[in-house]
């Protein structure tokens, strides 16, 4: 096999290779925090709310762990539109993944908050603590704790899986490396410095979360 690597043509677009990178962040960490916000919910709805809730929140569960993320972001760019409601393609992006994620998610925080002892909860009652402060403080922030190096994999998940949102143009970094590609024909040279770029984004997310965990979740447990 005689093969001359060239990754001149790919360094010398390293500025769309940035936007993209850019990009790719700014959507994974967006679609982080909303579905984040949307799984607490649901979690809540799941374990405490009343039945009707509860019938919602398990339907949606089983509809978006049981289809692809591919046909759910085709279903948000290409579906909703016969019926009026038109996205651009960084909208459906972002709103397939917070879907997504908010599905999985919800599973992951339901199992944490399951796992709060019922006596820590009764402990909160008898010092005439609200309902949302129970929650907030007594339930959610330990089962925060308990599932956060699953929630911060799910995390790092939704950001490889955010290369899908490429086939409806979202232009994230697998989108800009398609172009790349198309323009200069080194596939082998685009894709080893794109994959490059993923694994680093993928490193530089867990120290991120490390730093998290470390600022508001690193306390002792006493039980």
């Amino acid at each position: 096999m005689n093969y001359t690597f060239q990754f001149g043509d790919v360094f010398a677009a390293w500025p769309l290779l940035l936007k993209g990178t850019w990009i790719t962040i700014q959507l994974s960490f967006s679609a982080m925090a909303i579905g984040l916000c949307v799984a607490v919910l649901c979690a809540w709805g799941k374990t405490s709310g009343p039945a009707p809730v509860r019938f919602v929140v398990n339907t949606y569960i089983e509809i978006i762990r049981n289809t692809p993320f591919l046909v759910q972001l085709f279903f948000f760019f290409f579906a909703l539109p016969a019926i009026g409601l038109r996205w651009t393609p960084h909208t459906a992006a972002l709103t397939a993944m917070v879907v997504n994620l908010g599905a999985y998610a919800t599973e992951i925080i339901r199992a944490g908050i399951e796992a709060i002892p019922k006596g820590q909860i009764e402990a909160g009652l008898a010092l005439n603590l609200k309902r949302w402060e129970i929650f907030r403080f007594v339930v959610l922030k330990p089962a925060l704790k308990a599932v956060y190096p699953a929630l911060t994999s799910q995390f790092i998940l939704l950001m490889l899986s955010s290369a899908v949102v490429s086939v409806i143009s979202a232009d994230d970094l697998t989108s800009v490396a398609a172009n790349i590609q198309s323009q200069t024909f080194r596939s082998f040279e685009v894709y080893i410095v794109v994959a490059l770029i993923y694994l680093l984004l993928s490193l530089a997310f867990s120290a991120v979360f490390r730093l998290v965990y470390q600022w508001g979740l690193n306390y002792p447990d006493r039980r």
